[in-house]
């Protein structure tokens, strides 16, 4: 006589063995993939405002010239004005206009709220316990972050270069030195300049996503990564500062405009990469480690 207990079909100990044959093996690189994790956060209302506040932003600005008024006497241009000279000058200016602190702010969101929110709803823990690598998770969430804050970055020149082309044509691309580049040119300069301005806000990225594993409340994590820009910004502008300002993480925020010059510097746009690259490493290491210890409990 078997020593497991007895049940309808058999014993206990053979139903076990059963189960555990029939039950699909544990891996854990399977493990959240990204694209169920794309899914989840395009679903999400967030990032639907998002990305229809980078589409309408160039609208809005293209009503908001067309309602102001004409220039100064006497032939002089402002910056306005040399906005709606053609598309390539409509996304500079749109680019321009947004880079300080607009962008800065959907980077922050993306990222500062990819974990803080899941703490926030109770659902990490579930996540964790499903069960999800620590390391894993924050690098899926951070990858699927990365990949709609640089989709959001792009779409503000893209759209701004069909309204611009729409409403102001498609000519050369004048800048404030008097230079000019034809329309395919300008085009991807402008492109490159919004690629630029993604990677140079990868310092925000990290450091948003260290302030999210850290906290539980979404908006402390997105608005304490923009506030260390925007005080950032403010100690670039102290001359007194000298050399200082060279490690602040904004000052080489608008290297990229070297690109709208016929021969290209490159200099300071590498340096401003450098610079952005290694402080978000260290944030994103700092954010590792600071996760890998939370209590989600």
């Amino acid at each position: 006589m078997s020593d497991s207990p007895p049940t309808h079909r058999g014993h206990v100990g053979t139903f076990a063995a059963g189960s555990a044959a029939s039950r699909p093996s544990y891996r854990p690189e399977r493990t959240l993939p990204v694209r169920v994790e794309l899914v989840r956060q395009l679903r999400r209302r967030r990032t639907s405002v998002t990305f229809a506040l980078m589409a309408l932003l160039p609208v809005i600005l293209w009503v908001a010239f067309s309602l102001a008024s004409e220039g100064p006497p006497g032939g002089s241009f402002n910056f306005v004005d040399l906005a709606k000279q053609s598309a390539p000058n409509f996304a500079v200016f749109a680019l321009f206009a947004s880079s300080g602190f607009l962008l800065v702010v959907v980077v922050a969101l993306f990222f500062g709220d990819t974990v803080a929110s899941e703490a926030s709803w109770s659902s990490l823990r579930y996540l964790l316990a499903a069960p999800i690598p620590r390391t894993r998770l924050l690098r899926q969430k951070a990858i699927v972050a990365g990949l709609l804050a640089l989709a959001a970055v792009l779409l503000l020149p893209v759209v701004s270069l069909i309204v611009g082309s729409l409403a102001y044509g498609t000519g050369d691309l004048v800048s404030p030195a008097g230079e000019s580049l034809g329309f395919a040119t300008a085009a991807g300069r402008v492109l490159l300049g919004a690629l630029y301005v993604a990677v140079q806000l990868s310092w925000v990225a990290a450091l948003a996503l260290l302030l999210s594993v850290s906290t539980d409340a979404p908006l402390g994590a997105v608005g304490g990564a923009v506030t260390v820009s925007i005080v950032s910004q403010i100690l670039d502008q102290i001359t007194a500062l000298g050399d200082l300002r060279n490690w602040l993480p904004t000052h080489d925020a608008t290297a990229w405009s070297a690109l709208l010059a016929e021969q290209v510097d490159w200099g300071e746009m590498t340096r401003g990469v450098f610079a952005a690259l290694s402080y978000a490493l260290i944030f994103g290491a700092l954010a590792a480690y600071r996760f890998h210890r939370k209590d989600t409990l």
